[in-house]
């Protein structure tokens, strides 16, 4: 099996991700398997696309990271023309209660030579949707612009624009095969109190309610009690508790390790776990718990978007993985988990497609090179 490696040395330095009683999982169209075979049949890895079709860093030299606006109606339709099951997107609320789909916390903009910066959730729809390209070619927008995690500020320049959008929005004009994981945004500096969170939750559910239909939803979120909140506010879909798994270090322990993502998830009843990657390779004996306690395994972070990195997780057995570049990405699943080369007879490829895939000397001399890495830093 030949993988069409991204290598290591192309993935840019990415801004962090700031990027779950039971369902019945199996009911979710094309969902996660949490074994590597299920009934008998090769193991389905989930592909879900980041932000749609990939996040924008506007920084990068890696015009792949420029393509699309991020968190748009236009990229999550571009990442729909390739084999992925959901889109992840970010949502916040307005302070005229409708839910949009934004990943920053703040939005920033340019007045009289100076950069104005505005919390979303502080702004009504309309000044909202007044940032960017406009749906008339009569009207221009407020120019965007982008915070790094450094402090430094860029204009937000893509090679293909669109408008900002509302969460209505997406399930109106996306392809109603592709799945959402709906990420519930907070921002983690602010202490919510339970009565916050369930408005605002509230405001979303209504309109996954009235819209979502047939689509397969996943919510997810760093923030704890919203996620188990979610959950107890609905049993419809399944909810994940999205973790750094202690790459990074935050007041509240809950999210400060995958033990605590897993106690979190036991306790509300919740589905499953999003995990940065390198959490999972610094920690692998946590997949078997996590597996032995019920739940899903889903991770995200700047490494899945290196085939051999994602090729390994399928290998452990991880259930999903968040990408940025899509194309490169289901090419290299495709090949995990296509049919047998030509030439083969029918049992040969009945047999092939049921062993598990196995490293060829590269790859695993990749590997063996990456994984002390990943344990560093």
């Amino acid at each position: 099996m030949a993988l069409k490696a991204v290598h290591v040395s192309d993935v840019p330095s990415l801004d962090r991700v700031p990027e779950t009683a039971a369902l019945d999982l199996s009911s979710q169209s094309r969902f996660l398997r949490e074994a590597n075979k299920v009934d008998d049949e090769p193991k389905k890895m989930l592909v879900i696309g980041h932000r749609g079709s990939g996040m924008n860093v506007v920084q990068s030299s890696d015009g792949r990271m420029r393509a699309i606006r991020e968190n748009s109606i236009r990229s999550f339709n571009a990442a729909a023309a390739f084999p992925v099951d959901f889109v992840e997107f970010d949502v916040q609320v307005t302070k005229d209660d409708c839910p949009v789909i934004f990943h920053d916390n703040f939005i920033l903009s340019e007045l009289k030579g100076g950069i104005i910066e505005k919390r979303v959730t502080d702004l009504t729809l309309d000044e909202f949707l007044s940032y960017g390209p406009q749906d008339s070619p009569e009207e221009v927008g407020k120019p965007l612009f982008r915070k790094t995690k450094d402090g430094r500020i860029f204009e937000w320049k893509v090679e293909n624009d669109a408008p900002l959008c509302t969460l209505q929005e997406a399930f109106e004009k996306v392809d109603p095969l592709i799945g959402f994981n709906i990420e519930l945004k907070f921002d983690d500096q602010i202490e919510y109190k339970e009565e916050e969170l369930t408005c605002v939750l509230q405001v979303i559910l209504k309109v996954v309610s009235n819209y979502a239909k047939d689509r397969p939803i996943l919510f997810s979120s760093f923030q704890p009690d919203a996620a188990i909140l979610i959950r107890k506010l609905q049993s419809t879909y399944p909810v994940f508790f999205l973790t750094n798994g202690g790459t990074e270090i935050y007041k509240d322990v809950r999210r400060n390790s995958l033990d605590e993502a897993i106690k979190v998830c036991l306790a509300g009843g919740l589905q499953g776990i999003v995990s940065q990657v390198k959490a999972i390779f610094r920690n692998p004996c946590a997949i078997n718990r996590i597996k032995e306690s019920s739940l899903s395994l889903i991770t995200y972070g700047q490494l899945n978007n290196v085939a051999e990195v994602v090729y390994m997780q399928y290998l452990m057995g991880i259930g999903g993985v968040i990408v940025d570049f899509i194309p490169e990405i289901t090419e290299a699943i495709s090949d995990i988990m296509g049919p047998a080369k030509e030439g083969k007879g029918e049992t040969a490829s009945v047999e092939e497609a049921k062993t598990k895939p196995h490293f060829s000397q590269h790859e695993l001399s990749f590997l063996l090179k990456l994984i002390p890495e990943l344990i560093k830093s």
